[in-house]
């Protein structure tokens, strides 16, 4: 999330908006909240994982990375699913393809 903060004056540049979400209680997740300017919602249960197709580490009762960037219409563009911190998706490949996605629009 860190990178997604970092990179804030780029994404909105783009137009992008970020959101994120947490198994932690309201508390926890507020203490992530307070060091970025996205949201971050609190209490993803397993039912939230199976919907959006994410793999839930039952030993610590936790979802698993999994991000998608989504356009204005609700469609999917990209996605990772993820079992640890590696292949999650890079600010800056967000940026890269809303900017690729808007000159192939504009051909």
């Amino acid at each position: 999330m860190v990178g997604f903060e970092t990179l804030k004056t780029e994404l909105d540049a783009v137009g992008a908006r970020v959101f994120a979400a947490s198994v932690d209680p309201v508390d926890k997740a507020g203490e992530v909240a307070a060091e970025v300017s996205f949201p971050v919602g609190y209490g993803v249960t397993r039912d939230v994982a199976d919907k959006l197709g994410s793999w839930w580490e039952e030993r610590r009762s936790i979802i698993q990375p999994s991000e998608f960037v989504i356009d204005a219409g609700g469609k999917i563009l990209a996605s990772s699913y993820s079992d640890g911190p590696i292949g999650r998706i890079d600010a800056a490949d967000v940026i890269k393809l809303i900017n690729f996605r808007e000159a192939q629009l504009r051909k």
